[in-house]
């Protein structure tokens, strides 16, 4: 008995890929229910279609990157950022922190617009790339 290796699996096809590609970013929206499966999301995207389509790899791992930068990463520091206000906020220094700690807590959202502009454009069959992120997981993801 012969056992038949695994055949390679069928390439998406263009419109398969945008839409893949869309869904990596969307994921971010996942986040406003769940506080945390956007990237979970953008993760199984990759995982299932690495190997399928270069671009929604490409797409998907950006998307990753992204929504662990600024949603769990803002989060995090949203929240150091509010609580470092509120104890100065007894010497008075604090009140002076206020506007700072509101603008890093609209780092969520910018990841949700971010993540929506993304998805319009993969979905217009355009590259899309994140600041900064894009250009790193490409040079990384292509060796």
């Amino acid at each position: 008995m012969t056992v038949s290796p695994n055949p390679a699996p069928a390439p998406l096809s263009p419109s398969e890929e945008r839409t893949w590609a869309m869904l990596s970013h969307l994921s971010v929206l996942a986040n406003l229910f769940t506080g945390f499966l956007g990237p979970v999301a953008a993760l199984i995207i990759y995982l299932v279609y690495k190997d399928r389509s270069r671009y929604v790899a490409y797409q998907s791992l950006q998307s990753l990157i992204m929504q662990g930068v600024l949603w769990i990463g803002g989060g995090i520091l949203t929240g150091i950022t509010w609580t470092i206000t509120g104890v100065l906020s007894a010497v008075l220094v604090g009140i002076c922190l206020i506007p700072i700690a509101i603008v890093i807590s609209l780092l969520p959202l910018v990841a949700i617009i971010y993540g929506i502009v993304g998805a319009v454009k993969c979905n217009n069959g355009e590259d899309f790339q994140y600041w900064q992120i894009g250009q790193w997981v490409r040079s990384t993801y292509t060796g």
